[in-house]
Parts: structure tokens; C-alpha cells; sequence
């Protein structure tokens, strides 16, 4: 076993971790103050839910035809009332500095003719205020951000380590009551290829571990997303609020075995791309005035309604009367991800469904990202800050993590900590073995995202809820004992990540006594 001691640990690599450890290198630097910086990843360091965001950042970068309090207003909307209407306001007036410190850092956005910032519309949203690149905007992100990240000697990048618990009183053999404060000292981090459980020590840790949309069949986020950063937390005992609102977005491509799923980004309906039946029918403005560019949550429940009324498996997304040489140029990798299957958007309607895309609760944090637990801090999609309420609207993720990465980024400096002295035991390994059977391991992870896909999904019962609380208590009991003894792996500790998570979804849509968000149920 190894131990590492460092002053700020993150874990996680997409925009809310590095843009964490860029701002921290930088400071110090300029301080001439020796710090260390350790990003975890448990994949490649370019790997992360960033890098597959395809619409843009949302931001108000011209009052003159855009103001702070719409964009305000079309956030509150979305969010079904249950905003936090003063971290609204935090992020979108603060936003666009942020976006001009990627900018200045080498993130590139797609321009006009006239040298000006090409600004689109998504559903949700009533004015064009999104930068984008093309249509790969977290790729030219995350390619910019750890090229920024390259220049800084303290920062130290350790890909392929998951994170597998963090670090409290209760593992120092402390028992921790329900009133008492808990403090974070580290994680225990697997490192994946050696299968070694390394004691990695901080003053400060930041989760920005993302979402979990893997626990769903369908899902248009990297598989990577399994919800690591809230199970972590739930299991340290933070405080994890709103996870039943699950958002699913409504188009993605119709592709069946390809997982996960390729988005259509929601510009493609900003662009003018709309809903059609297999009868090429135009049906979301019997659902909303906004028709194709409503809300995700009201556009999702309305295909969802129009594939059970049909029996069908898809419904259509038509651009071909949209200015063909514009979208290409627009969306070239839509473009050509439907020539590669066949589909020529000139002439043929696009075919999309719903797919799991955007936790919208999670562990609870302050307007500087601080978690119940001392030292212990989230950003991203792992955290709840009161943004996105009941509903995220489009491009805002995005946002909310340069902001809320920024505000940590002053919290954690403000406040620096001594070197912790303490003694935490290792991670014993002595009387495991490895598992004889991976197929166990897979055959209950597609149970769960079956259970979660079937019983939990845009559409709700109280009869299908109770139904996945009995299973997934079932499928916990059976890892638990299946499990016990075994080495952890990846497959291991992913499938314990997502079970925890699930229970958490369906616990909260339980106690969810009315329809609101994404959140719907049919008996409320």
C-alpha cells in the first residue's frame, strides 16, 4: 500500500476539476509558494462527461439584444419553482467572467462572418445566448483546459485510480454520532492496473465526479458515469438531496447496441429541427406554445407519451428544410455520424428517443461549494447548488461548474489549513481473492439499469417505485454477500456506486408528494 500526502486532491478531470486546479496553480504561483495539486481519474485524463457536451455554455455576453434577468427568468421557469433564486442570479450574472477566463486560457468558439461570437438558442431558453464550437464544445473545452493544466509543474494528473471512499473519523475508529460534526481527511484510491488501494491524504478535496446516467439502459453520457462521487459521499454521510429529478433528453440518436447513445444536441431544434411522427407529423404544439423548443422534461414526457399511444420505438427529428449547408456546417459531427448509419439529413428525418442525460440532484452544497462534511467540497454535476431546481435548463451545466469552481477555488484559498498529522489505516487486502465469475458482476448491473429504466424513468407510479425499492434492496443484499471477501475492482465498486445511487433516486421519488420537475408520477 502506498500513503501520499498533498494539499488540494480533486477528483475528477472534466471542466470543474480542472478549471479547480488551474486556478489554485496559478495562484500559488504568482504567491511563489510551493503547493501540491492531485487530480484523480478513474480513465484516461481526457475522459469525462465534458468532453461529450455538444450544445454550449449558456451565458448573457450581449445586453443589447439579451438581458441577465431573462436569462434568470428562463432558469427559474425551467426549474419548476424550486430554485434557489439567489444562486440563480450568482451564476448567470458571474458567468460570462468566467467564460472569458477559458477564452483567455485558449477555448475556442465558433465565430461569425463578422468576427462576432455565433450565438444559438436551445429549448428552454428565449433568446440566443450560447457559445459553442461546432457542435463538439466539451472536446475543445477539455483540449483547452488540459493543455492550460500542462504549464503547471504542482499539478499532478494520476489517471486510471478510482476513488473509492472517502476518508472520516469513522475510519480512525472514531464512532461518529447524528449531531457530530464530520471532517474529511483523504480517500482510499484504487489504482487499477497494479490493483492497489493507495491512502491518499489533503487538506482540501473537491469531488467533481459528475453525474450517473449509467444506472439507465440508455444514456448519452460516457459509461464512466456511475454516480462515484455521490455514493462516496452518501456513504461518509453528506448531506444528497433532490435525486429524483433525473433529467432524460429527449433526442437522442435512434441507434439500438450503440452505447451509450449519441446525442443530437438540443441547437439542432434551436436551429429549426422539428419533432415528427412516423406518419411525419408535427405533435409537440399539442403538448406546448413553445412546441419543439419546450423544455427537455416537457418535450421527453411528450415523446414518451407519443411512443406508448404508437407502439413505435422512435420518433423523427426533421431538418430538411432547415438550410442544409448551414447545419452541416453547424452540427458536421451529427452530420456525420447519421451518414455513417445511413441517414442523409437533406432528405431523411432523423430518428431519436429519450436517453438518461443529467442528474439534477446530489450532494448539497453552499454558494462555495462546501459539502456538510469539513474539508469536503463538490462541483459539477455530483453537486446540488439550487441552480437547476426541479429541471436543468440547456447549457447551463456547464456555467454553473466555472462559477462554482471559481467560488471554491476563493473559499479553499482563503482558509488554508495546516499539513494534517494524523495516522489512517490502510486498505487490507489480506484474505480477499479476485472473482471467479465476472458475469455476475454484469448481470447485475443490467439488472439495476433494467429495474431503473423500467420502474424509474420519465414516467412514474407509485406501484413501480415501490416495485424498484424491493429489488434493488434485493440486488444490494446480493452483492453484499456475493462480494464479501473479494478483491475490489472497478466492475466491483461501480456496480456499489450505482446500487447506492439508485436507492437514493428511488427513496427521494417516494417522498416526492407532488408532480413537479422532472419528476412525474401518475399518481400525484
Amino acid at each position: 500500500m502506498m500513503a501520499m500526502n498533498v494539499d488540494y486532491l480533486i477528483i475528477g478531470t472534466g471542466i470543474s476539476g480542472l478549471s479547480y486546479a488551474i486556478k489554485l496553480a496559478e495562484h500559488f504561483k504568482q504567491k511563489k509558494k510551493e503547493v501540491s495539486i492531485c487530480l484523480l481519474c478513474k480513465d484516461q485524463i481526457d475522459e469525462s462527461a465534458t468532453k461529450y457536451a455538444q450544445g454550449g455554455v449558456a451565458s448573457v455576453l450581449n445586453n443589447n439584444t439579451d438581458s441577465y434577468q431573462n436569462h434568470i427568468s428562463d432558469t427559474l421557469k425551467c426549474g419548476d419553482g424550486l430554485c434557489t433564486q439567489e444562486i440563480v442570479e450568482m451564476v448567470v450574472t458571474e458567468g460570462p467572467d468566467r467564460i472569458r477566463e477559458i477564452i483567455g486560457w485558449g477555448a475556442q468558439f465558433t465565430k461569425t462572418k463578422t468576427g462576432e461570437y455565433d450565438l444559438v438558442k436551445e429549448g428552454g431558453h428565449s433568446h440566443k445566448r450560447f457559445l459553442h464550437y461546432k457542435d463538439i464544445t466539451g472536446r475543445e473545452i477539455i483540449r483547452a483546459l488540459l493543455l492550460k493544466v500542462s504549464e503547471y509543474p504542482s499539478i499532478k494528473i494520476l489517471p486510471h485510480f478510482f476513488s473509492t471512499d472517502i476518508i472520516t473519523e469513522h475510519h480512525l475508529g472514531n464512532k461518529i454520532s447524528r449531531n457530530h460534526s464530520i471532517n474529511c481527511f483523504g480517500v482510499y484510491a484504487l489504482e487499477i492496473s497494479t490493483e492497489k488501494m493507495h491512502t491518499i491524504l489533503a487538506n482540501t478535496i473537491l469531488l467533481a465526479t459528475g453525474g450517473a446516467s449509467s444506472i439507465y439502459q440508455t444514456t448519452t453520457n460516457p459509461l464512466l458515469s456511475t454516480g462515484d462521487g455521490v455514493a462516496m459521499a452518501y456513504r461518509a454521510r453528506a448531506e444528497i438531496c433532490n435525486m429524483e429529478f433525473f433529467q432524460f433528453h429527449p433526442t437522442s440518436l435512434y441507434d439500438p447496441g450503440q452505447r451509450p447513445s449519441f446525442l443530437i444536441s438540443e441547437a439542432v431544434r434551436g436551429f429549426g429541427g422539428i419533432l415528427k411522427t412516423k406518419d411525419e407529423l408535427e405533435f409537440m404544439s399539442k403538448y406546448d406554445s413553445r412546441a419543439s423548443l419546450a423544455s427537455r422534461d416537457v418535450v421527453a414526457r411528450a415523446i414518451d407519451a407519443e411512443l406508448k399511444k404508437s407502439g413505435d420505438q422512435f420518433v423523427y427529428l426533421d431538418v430538411s428544410h432547415t438550410n442544409i449547408k448551414d447545419f452541416k456546417q453547424n452540427f458536421p459531427n451529427i452530420d456525420q455520424k447519421c451518414l455513417s448509419i445511413g441517414i442523409d439529413v437533406a432528405t431523411q428525418m432523423i430518428p431519436v428517443v429519450p436517453a438518461a442525460h443529467y442528474m439534477c440532484g446530489g450532494i448539497k452544497v453552499d454558494k462555495t461549494g462546501k459539502t456538510s462534511i469539513n474539508n469536503l467540497y463538490a462541483c459539477g454535476e455530483c453537486s446540488y447548488t439550487g441552480l437547476h431546481g426541479a429541471n436543468r435548463l440547456a447549457s447551463n451545466s456547464l456555467l454553473e461548474a466555472l462559477v462554482f469552481s471559481h467560488r471554491t477555488y476563493l473559499d479553499t484559498t482563503s482558509r488554508l489549513k495546516k499539513s494534517l498529522k494524523i495516522n489512517v489505516p490502510d486498505w487490507t487486502m489480506e484474505g480477499t481473492t479476485h472473482p471467479k465469475e465476472l458475469s455476475i458482476i454484469c448481470q447485475a448491473k443490467k439488472e439495476l439499469q433494467e429495474i431503473m429504466s423500467n420502474y424509474v424513468g420519465i414516467v412514474r407510479s407509485n406501484h413501480r417505485l415501490n416495485k424498484a425499492q424491493r429489488r434493488i434492496k434485493l440486488l444490494h443484499e446480493e452483492m453484499v454477500q456475493t462480494f464479501d471477501g473479494m478483491r475490489p475492482s472497478k466492475e466491483i465498486l461501480e456496480l456499489r456506486n450505482m446500487i447506492n445511487v439508485a436507492h437514493l433516486i428511488v427513496e427521494q421519488a417516494l417522498s416526492r408528494q407532488k408532480n413537479v420537475g422532472l419528476h412525474y408520477s401518475i399518481d400525484l
